[in-house]
């Protein structure tokens, strides 16, 4: 019964940490253009070709 001492703390600080993650990563602009990002894949980048 001791281990939920333990483990009640630890789950909670570790939604806590997937909460900051998932606030951080909307600060950064992750979620910005997720269209333009689906349709940049089918793009042909002349970059991309290896070299004949």
């Amino acid at each position: 019964m001791t281990i939920l001492l333990f483990l009640a703390p630890f789950s909670v600080g570790l939604g806590l940490m997937a909460v900051a993650a998932f606030w951080w990563t909307l600060k950064a602009g992750q979620y910005e253009d997720p269209a333009g990002d689906a349709a940049r894949i089918l793009l042909d980048d002349p970059e991309d070709r290896p070299a004949a």
